[in-house]
């Protein structure tokens, strides 16, 4: 026998409140950060190493 069968209904009700799944957030993914594409591109001019 399970502890439903023994609830009234508005405990049912409460339960099933509990019970229910909430909602799950999505992951936002900045791909372009992953891949490594905002990053500074850094050059030689005149032997020093500067940032464009």
């Amino acid at each position: 026998m399970k502890i439903e069968d023994r609830l009234s209904n508005e405990q049912k009700q409460q339960l099933n409140n509990i019970k229910s799944p909430k909602k799950k957030k999505q992951e936002k993914v900045n791909w372009p950060e992953i891949m490594g594409m905002n990053r500074d591109i850094y050059t030689r001019k005149n032997g020093a190493v500067r940032r464009k």
